[in-house]
């Protein structure tokens, strides 16, 4: 791991304290977008497969795990969905 600088231990636990994603598993994001969106709804804000055609909890994370840029659009539609709860909307 030549060039690579060690962070000490407390900055990496620093950083996940304000990573409001850190603990929360996948499976706990969809069933909550699910719940706040409903499939039809969660499939127009994302249009994938998992989330259009015969969608289910199981399905989606299979497809979520191994796909990247899917997972990076779900994480920030809770995100977001996170900040407009918080904000009251």
């Amino acid at each position: 791991m030549a060039g690579r600088k060690s962070r000490p231990l407390q900055a990496m636990s620093h950083d996940q304290a304000n990573n409001p994603l850190h603990g929360v598993k996948l499976e706990t994001i969809i069933l909550e977008l699910v719940e706040h969106y409903g499939w039809e709804e969660l499939g127009r804000e994302i249009e994938i497969r998992c989330f259009t055609h015969d969608p289910s909890v199981s399905s989606s994370l299979k497809f979520l795990r191994r796909t990247p840029w899917a997972r990076e659009r779900v994480e920030s539609l809770y995100l977001y969905m996170l900040r407009r709860r918080a904000a009251g909307h």
